[in-house]
């Protein structure tokens, strides 16, 4: 797993500021980027956590994320060059 800080625009629309009395738009919002690789058994249990954590309330909210699955073709450690399943 790995977290970032990262920028982002979307629905959310951004927000006015004030900086010396001057008003300006900001329109990137700080967010929070996870990346999981698991192995395909631990996908489904994964998604189901992450969701049912990040939830605003029980219905959610605009801005609680977004999250995307894709296919990796193959993991490989460095140090020992483990191939697969066993190196995730």
């Amino acid at each position: 797993m790995t977290v970032l800080e990262s920028q982002g625009y979307g629905r959310q629309k951004g927000h006015t500021a004030s900086y010396r009395g001057v008003e300006y738009k900001i329109n990137l919002l700080r967010k929070v980027t996870l990346e999981i690789f698991v192995n395909e058994d631990f996908l489904e249990r994964t998604v189901e956590t992450i969701t049912s954590i990040s939830k605003t309330g029980s219905e959610g909210c605009v801005g609680d994320g977004k999250i995307f699955v894709l296919p990796v073709l193959d993991a490989i450690t460095i140090d020992d060059e483990l191939r697969g399943p066993g190196a995730i």
